[in-house]
């Protein structure tokens, strides 16, 4: 499939609006050394709509738009899951978590973990994350786009994934967060318009041109086990999303991890105004994360129809793209490089973000502010020339993308949830608790992946975090007990308001009812 000279021309106007835009919002005031809070926390000033916006478009990337299609063509609606129980994991987020990060006037996850614990606990940490966000995210984000260029347009992948990388870099590099913020607004009204007309147009072949409900009702009727949102134990996708687990299991752990400690999630709520403007925000992108799946997921399913031989799932959603008419699928093409080059941007600034404050600062003391932030677009480069190179090597061999990156990090994010929130609500847990939990996660997750291989990899994600606790619960109370000079600095609760807003309290009941109804409807 190729692009006519009119979806070049709209996408070519989108890139240089987005540029142009950057450029503006990245100009320096008069008199005014950009600092670290400036360029790595949008100097602390980011409104609702912004952070909602941004958390929104950091989080839809080539991942979820070309790997969370593959998945609905193959899985169907259940993998919509991971969209609706993150929206009240963000409320979960909003009310309990931020407070505590914005009293505590952190830059990255990795110093919380220094305030709350120590020193070794923010390094180890530090250097885990950075490892994982080069060569898991970066690489599958890099390699889903390219691989979605080479689709639509014959590109080779390899040509594809710089370009998007040298795109991301061009709008991002110089203004730090707030360019990325801001220009995430515009990226999320294309991303969310251009996903719709898909799916509109995507029903509508389906049901040969009678409109998208009808062709809705075609899909349900046709393809009833693509509309199953719990798997019986007898599912062939039982082992992807086992049952109730997803309800009532591993989910959480990896939801709660991914939307609470990620650095380049909670870094939009991070650069907020006030903790009421970030919540605000946070409700924004809950609802946000209703929609997605009608847009993302249902042409996956879709696909199943009108694709019926794809050599592979993450096809689906470039294939369906040969279906749109002159300019729309311009349009479209633009939307999905928004939502590409937008979370490799939000990457790479977390990257450097995390390396320039918690590692590279600690050896280079006292250096100005200008240096420390040249530093950080040095690290945004180079990790992005890392994850190039990785990409292919380490994804080029798998069908569906998506369920690799969560079964990978599943690895580990038990031991961070732990580590975590006994931090916050335990003020016994110390650090060798902490990193007993961390070291854990991994040990025991790989040992239960190869000793139970049939055990579904959201069971063990929970299963694991149960051992994580008692086996952090232990250590800290033995090595406190035993005089061991392992006291943990506890970060204190006392000056923390927990309590939220009447609309908050409002648009969290209003998340609940509508999942309810999803659930009920789709069970």
């Amino acid at each position: 499939m190729n692009l006519s000279a009119i979806d070049i021309g709209i996408f070519v106007f989108y890139a240089c609006a987005l540029l142009a835009l950057a450029l503006y919002i990245s100009r320096d005031e008069k008199n005014h050394e950009r600092d670290t809070e400036d360029y790595f926390l949008a100097g602390k000033s980011l409104p609702w709509w912004a952070i909602g916006a941004s958390l929104i478009a950091s989080n839809i990337s080539a991942e979820q738009i070309i790997g969370m299609s593959g998945s609905g063509y193959v899985l169907g609606l259940a993998i919509a899951s991971y969209e609706w129980m993150a929206a009240i994991t963000l409320i979960i987020v909003g009310k309990y978590f931020l407070p505590i990060f914005l009293k505590n006037k952190i830059f990255t996850m990795p110093q919380y973990l220094e305030q709350r614990y120590d020193n070794r606990v923010r390094t180890i940490m530090a250097v885990f994350w950075l490892a994982v966000y080069v060569f898991v995210n970066l690489t599958a984000v890099l390699w889903l786009g390219g691989l979605a260029i080479n689709t639509i347009t014959g590109v080779d992948i390899t040509t594809g994934m710089v370009c998007l990388g040298l795109f991301s870099l061009a709008y991002s590099l110089y203004g730090g967060l707030k360019a990325v913020a801001y220009t995430d607004i515009i990226q999320v009204v294309l991303l969310v318009f251009g996903g719709f007309v898909l799916t509109y147009i995507s029903l509508d072949k389906v049901a040969g041109g009678e409109g998208f409900i009808a062709g809705f009702g075609i899909l349900t009727e046709q393809l009833p086990e693509k509309f199953n949102m719990i798997f019986d134990a007898d599912s062939p996708h039982y082992a992807n999303l086992p049952g109730l687990s997803v309800l009532l299991g591993g989910m959480w752990i990896m939801n709660i991890s991914y939307w609470g400690f990620n650095q380049y999630i909670i870094q939009r709520a991070l650069a907020a105004k006030d903790l009421e403007e970030a919540q605000k925000g946070i409700a924004f992108a809950a609802y946000m994360k209703l929609l997605i799946p009608f847009f993302v997921v249902v042409p996956g399913i879709a696909a199943a129809l009108l694709f019926t031989d794809l050599d592979r799932p993450d096809e689906a959603y470039p294939s369906l793209m040969a279906l749109m008419p002159v300019g729309i699928k311009g349009l479209v093409f633009a939307a999905l490089i928004a939502a590409i080059v937008s979370s490799l941007a939000s990457m790479c600034n977390s990257v450097s973000t995390i390396f320039t404050i918690d590692i590279y600062s600690h050896i280079k003391k006292d250096r100005s502010q200008s240096h420390y932030v040249a530093v950080g677009r040095i690290v945004s480069l180079l990790a992005l020339i890392i994850a190039m190179l990785c990409a292919k090597p380490l994804l080029g061999n798998f069908d569906q993308a998506f369920q690799y990156i969560q079964e990978f990090t599943g690895f580990f994010t038990p031991g961070i949830v732990v580590l975590f929130v006994l931090g916050m609500f335990w003020k016994k847990m110390n650090a060798v608790g902490a990193m007993s939990a961390a070291i854990g996660s991994a040990v025991l997750s790989f040992t239960f992946k190869f000793a139970f291989p049939t055990i579904p990899f959201m069971d063990r994600v929970g299963l694991v975090f149960l051992a994580c606790i008692g086996l952090a619960v232990f250590c800290s109370l033995v090595f406190r007990s035993a005089g061991s000079n392992t006291q943990s600095q506890t970060v204190s609760l006392k000056e923390v308001n927990f309590s939220t807003t009447p609309s908050f309290n409002i648009l969290a009941i209003g998340i609940i009812l509508i999942l309810a109804a999803f659930y009920s409807a789709w069970w």
